[in-house]
């Protein structure tokens, strides 16, 4: 990974917003950004586990007086284009356009060969993994170009790169995301990148879906989150249109 270069790693403390935030990777890598000091932007479709992750990210104040929250928490559907206009809305209107987006939402089809998957169940993936990062773009690089500056980190799988059995639809969607990811990073204009990246092998509901609890055997999203934090908060404008792995 290049160095150097203009980009979301300079000094100082970055606006981060993550998608499927409420748990797995991505919660985990929201509550290492904000206990690095990072802002942290952070959405999901479950309102319950929104309110579990902020009490995460504010730790008890030992004053009774504590400064306002850096942090921004909110529902939002990535498959929605119309929610996720809404959260660009509120996002540029809370003067939170962010420094570095996550695209971590995600899905996975229940272990079945491909003439056994339910339709519904295909669209749901589809629909998650690539619309939903697609809709995140449509909305937000918009407010990066405006602002000369971000790095958009659109999480991928060693299955965007490789095939497995039994998940073809999640595979489908993981090389959507690299080809997606390579194409948009020759339309973005200096200052602005993108990049693909494989979290690696982590123990989250996703992987126990495949694996069953073989998954128990790999490193758990807390683990993984100080490393996959180091590497995307030192992605640089050079990185534009690579594919990484933490």
């Amino acid at each position: 990974m290049t160095k150097g270069a203009a980009g979301a790693a300079g000094a100082g403390k970055k606006t981060v917003l993550i998608t499927g935030a409420s748990r797995g990777l991505g919660r985990a890598l929201a509550v290492e950004m904000a206990r690095r000091g990072h802002a942290v932007v952070g959405c999901a479709r479950s309102h319950d586990a929104l309110h579990s992750l902020h009490a995460d990210l504010h730790p008890s104040p030992s004053s009774p007086s504590p400064s306002p929250s850096p942090h921004l928490l909110t529902t939002a559907d990535v498959r929605s284009d119309g929610s996720v206009r809404e959260l660009a809305k509120l996002v540029a209107e809370s003067r939170r356009v962010p420094d570095i987006i996550v695209n971590n939402a995600g899905a996975i089809n229940k272990n079945n060969k491909i003439w056994l998957v339910p339709a519904e169940e295909f669209d749901m993936v589809v629909d998650t993994n690539i619309k939903g990062t697609t809709n995140i773009l449509r909305h937000f690089l918009p407010l990066m170009i405006e602002k000369k500056q971000g790095i958009v980190v659109n999480i991928s799988s060693g299955w965007g790169r490789s095939a497995a059995a039994e998940v073809a639809p999640y595979c489908a969607t993981k090389w959507a995301i690299e080809g997606l990811t390579r194409s948009v990073a020759k339309e973005l204009p200096p200052g602005v990148a993108i990049i693909a990246l494989s979290p690696g092998v982590v123990n989250t509901d996703m992987l126990a879906s495949c694996f069953g609890s073989s998954a128990a055997l790999y490193q758990t999203p807390e683990a993984w989150a100080p490393k996959a934090a180091t590497m995307i908060l030192n992605l640089t404008t050079e990185d534009n249109g690579a594919s990484l792995t933490v």
